[in-house]
């Protein structure tokens, strides 16, 4: 029997299991899960660890068949969402990320928004309204696929010191000055537009190569970077503080981009399945119109409460999201009470609502 190497997620299904963690890591396994319970996640799917340790058994070449084995899984995953990876007018976007049996954070890479490029921004602009969002989207993307897959990945090292993440950064600022604001979100969509062709430049004349308009390049490039990850400086240094093996490995998970910033149908929070505080059964959190999930937590706007019951003095004038969206918030209250009886214990979650459509 040939040897499954890619797991897909979504839409009530999954391939894997809560208790796979050795093959698909902790973070695979968890979505699988949740989706056998029925927790609204977006689609995706596990590239096993299994393939890391092909990756360096094989110095650097991913085995034959995961390439059928991937297209399969994104054409489930397109089905799911409802869009399409590389489609013009109706785009799918993905991100990468790390997932090892045992949580390493912050030690191994990640790379959002997969899927971007002249072809998809036209169609995601006329779907969402929002030319800022798509163009603030892209230059992201083009700075994290720089920084992971370009430079980290390959071992580059710049003549001057300064890495390629570095100097866009210091481009961004110089935009902000001579713009004479002083938040990112202050910039306007022309102002991203042309801030994502400077990057293309940076990254052109800093790492010798073009950055990838090419949405399937971009996904491989970013499976490969995440493998190559888990041999990074920082991520062995780690394994050896916290005694964790290196044949382990590391799984890929592969996962629809969903947004809250997409106009006002759209929105973010954070939450907690009873109050932190007190551990009262209450349901506690908070959340913004059409923000993203940093947004929340990184003090540039008040968010609102989830409910009435834990307004305080300050947010009473705010409007609850069971006051604004109730279905919305009648379904996450659903699944916060499913959580805690499936792991037994108060969880921290975190949502999006892209337009109308709750996703945990």
């Amino acid at each position: 029997m040939a040897k499954k190497y890619v797991y897909f997620f979504g839409g009530s299904k999954a391939e894997g299991r809560g208790d796979m963690k050795e093959l698909l890591g902790g973070k695979g396994a968890n979505l699988a899960d949740m989706c056998l319970i029925g927790v609204p996640v977006p689609a995706g799917f596990t590239i096993s660890t299994e393939v890391c340790t092909e990756y360096y058994k094989h110095r650097g070449h991913l085995p034959k068949e995961l390439t059928k084995e991937v297209e399969k899984a994104l054409s489930k995953t397109e089905k799911v969402m409802g869009k399409k990876f590389d489609d013009p007018k109706n785009p799918l976007l993905m991100s990468v990320r790390s997932g090892a049996r045992m949580s390493m954070p912050g030690m191994m890479d990640t790379v959002l928004n997969i899927g971007l490029s002249p072809k998809t921004i036209p169609g995601l602009i006329k779907k969402s309204g929002d030319a800022r969002f798509v163009y603030d989207a892209y230059r992201r993307l083009i700075m994290m696929y720089a920084d992971v897959v370009m430079e980290k990945a390959t071992g580059h090292e710049s003549k001057d010191g300064h890495s390629v993440r570095e100097v866009c950064e210091h481009a961004l600022e110089a935009l902000k000055r001579q713009r004479g604001v002083t938040l990112d979100t202050e910039l306007s969509a022309e102002d991203l537009q042309q801030l994502a062709e400077q990057f293309k430049g940076i990254v052109k004349e800093r790492l010798g190569k073009a950055f990838p308009d090419d949405a399937r390049e971009q996904l491989w490039g970013g499976i490969k970077a995440v493998f190559q990850s888990w041999n990074g400086k920082r991520a062995i240094a780690y394994r050896r503080i916290e005694s964790i093996p290196d044949h382990w490995g590391t799984a890929v998970n592969c996962q629809a981009m969903v947004f809250g910033n997409m106009g006002e149908t759209s929105a973010t929070g954070v939450a907690f399945t009873r109050d932190p505080s007190t551990g009262d059964n209450k349901f506690y959190g908070e959340w913004l119109v059409n923000a993203q999930g940093e947004d929340v937590v990184a003090g540039i706007r008040t968010p609102s409460p989830l409910n009435k019951a834990t307004k305080t003095e300050g947010t009473m004038d705010h409007k609850s999201l069971e006051e604004v969206n109730p279905k919305a918030y009648k379904k996450l209250d659903a699944i916060r009470l499913k959580l805690e009886k499936h792991y037994k214990d108060m969880q921290d979650i975190e949502f999006t609502i892209e337009d109308g459509e709750l996703w945990m």
